[in-house]
């Protein structure tokens, strides 16, 4: 993504920002350093202590925003640099977690087994999702990160647009005709010419097939240190090349306005849906549909179906210092443990997805634990009353973890720019992947 997802969220502009400090007369030892790039997590660990007041540290916190890039050179010179204020927990997005969990900077993690957490029965019992447990583990296997949100995609579609093409708007009849758990594109593009033949198109822009055609890939980037370009990953060049040509799309960019306007239902042609986790309905699609009830804007008009092709998007996951003081590492796991594995109606993953964490009344959201979402509450008025929890727990089944490398955020930058400019007609596909290697060898040094 061109703007990580959480700086999107949050909107979060200051590059520092220290929420709470050491208690007057406290030793460096009774204060938790937590680094993150927006106050989510800070502001559950606020709750953590509200609901125990026995927990004797103080937690300092140190926000640094993912804009421009400033986030992960602190975080790293900070780890570096060790010492009293060095991170005790600190936070890593999707978009670049596998340096800290795999990558250049793996080494300052600590297991989470070397807190004293018998993790494999606690992801066991937890049923967290895979795909997250494998994006937080190490190279030799051991678990050095999880994340307490599951990102799992599905496909998201106007319920209004759906009856015009295909009579229905009922979640099944949908999946069908998109093909949906299907593993294949082919009825998708099938679907987008019944779209077309009704003055519709199936999605916005090619933003939105991105994710599941990138997370579908067999390969990751790099292959034995080389750049390699997957085959399912190359086809991202046709597909966005019939979505323009053929006018099954508005040839919107994501995160731009006229991609919100779509949303809206205001775009140049009405759009079938758009392919994302339950946060892109919580935080993106409805702040931009233009009401707030039923029957203002696009609210109401939605509704939930498996993805053809599965994928996730998006994520944070908790580390731990492995160089922090001995006397923390209780305190540490503590935290740890109710933010990524506690399954109680106390912990933070069922409040998480229940909307409770303040209060009754709050934004329900998915979760890494499959225990939790299996007795949690997924209706929503938004999508008509649909429970989206019975597409998005599954979806996080279908996820893969394994495709991933520490370069994505750049590389698929690079690649994307690439591909709208050979389907705008601006190059050819020939040269759209000899400037993608050029440009990733020049940024990169990857040849």
């Amino acid at each position: 993504m061109k703007k990580t997802l959480k700086a999107i969220l949050f909107g979060t502009a200051a590059l520092m920002l220290s929420l709470t400090g050491c208690s007057k007369g406290s030793s460096d030892n009774a204060t938790i350093n937590l680094w993150a790039f927006t106050d989510e997590v800070p502001k559950m660990v606020e709750k953590y202590k509200e609901a125990h007041p026995d927990f004797k540290y103080d937690v300092k916190t140190t926000i640094i925003a993912t804009t421009d890039g400033a986030y992960q050179p602190a975080l790293d010179q900070a780890l570096q640099a060790g010492g009293k204020d060095a991170p005790d927990m600190y936070c890593a997005e999707s978009a670049f977690v596998l340096k800290y969990t795999k990558g250049d900077m793996q080494d300052y993690a600590i297991p989470y087994a070397d807190l004293g957490i018998d993790i494999e029965k606690a992801i066991k019992d937890a049923d967290i999702a895979g795909y997250t447990v494998d994006i937080g583990s190490n190279k030799n296997g051991q678990v050095d990160a999880l994340a307490y949100q599951s990102t799992g995609g599905a496909f998201i579609y106007r319920r209004s647009v759906a009856k015009q093409a295909f009579g229905s708007d009922d979640p099944a009849v949908v999946q069908e005709a998109i093909g949906g758990g299907s593993g294949s594109w082919d009825k998708f593009w099938e679907a987008a010419e019944i779209l077309a033949a009704n003055g519709c198109a199936i999605v916005s822009g090619d933003g939105d097939i991105w994710h599941a055609v990138e997370n579908s890939s067999d390969k990751g980037w790099i292959v034995d240190g080389k750049l390699y370009i997957d085959p399912k990953r190359e086809k991202l060049l046709d597909y966005s090349k019939d979505l323009t040509d053929k006018g099954w799309s508005n040839q919107t960019q994501d995160w731009q306005d006229a991609w919100f306007a779509d949303m809206k239902g205001v775009g140049e042609k009405p759009v079938l849906g758009f392919f994302g986790p339950a946060w892109l309905i919580n935080y993106t699609i409805a702040p931009n549909c233009g009401g707030n009830a039923v029957g203002e804007g696009t609210y109401g008009d939605w509704g939930v179906c498996n993805s053809p092709i599965g994928f996730f998007w998006g994520g944070t996951w908790i580390l731990g210092n492995k160089n922090m003081a001995d006397e923390k590492k209780e305190a540490v796991k503590s935290l740890i443990e109710w933010i990524t594995l506690n399954t109680t109606e106390d912990g933070l993953l069922y409040k998480w997805a229940n909307g409770t964490l303040n209060g009754e009344g709050g934004t329900k959201d998915t979760v890494s634990s499959g225990v939790v979402m299996a007795k949690s509450n997924g209706e929503l008025a938004f999508l008509a009353g649909q429970n989206m929890f019975d597409y998005f727990v599954p979806a996080n089944q279908y996820a893969n973890g394994k495709n991933l490398t520490q370069y994505d955020e750049s590389i698929n930058q690079i690649w994307r720019d690439q591909v709208r400019a050979y389907a705008a007609g601006e190059k050819s596909r020939e040269a759209a992947i000899a400037d993608f290697k050029q440009t990733v060898s020049d940024n990169l040094g990857i040849e």
